[in-house]
């Protein structure tokens, strides 16, 4: 998944005060980890949350989410987000919903 360098500097930024983050290249692009859990991710023009498929629907209803379908098939529990729906306080927001759902995981 190619990937949008001022979108992972956004990251960057929003992350950088959270304990147990980990920032790791994977699929050509970058994602972070919470607790060794992934928490979300960057490609061109969008964010990805793990929200969880308990979440799903409520992440679904906000602006800018679409389902994560990356082989044709939805990946329950991931969201994308358009970038320019998730700047400043609405990224925060993405962040504490996926954090709510990663933190119901065992650390790795």
């Amino acid at each position: 998944m190619p990937y949008d360098p001022e979108l992972a500097d956004r990251m960057r930024v929003a992350l950088r005060r959270w304990r147990g983050i980990e920032e790791k290249k994977m699929f050509g692009g970058y994602c972070w980890m919470l607790n060794g859990n992934m928490l979300c991710g960057v490609e061109v023009g969008r964010f990805m949350f793990r929200v969880g498929k308990e979440l799903e629907a409520d992440a679904l209803a906000r602006p800018g989410a679409s389902p994560m379908d990356i082989t044709g098939r939805p990946m329950r529990g991931f969201i994308w987000v358009q970038a320019q729906e998730a700047e400043g306080k609405p990224l925060r927001d993405w962040l504490k919903l996926a954090k709510r759902y990663v933190n119901t995981l065992p650390p790795k």
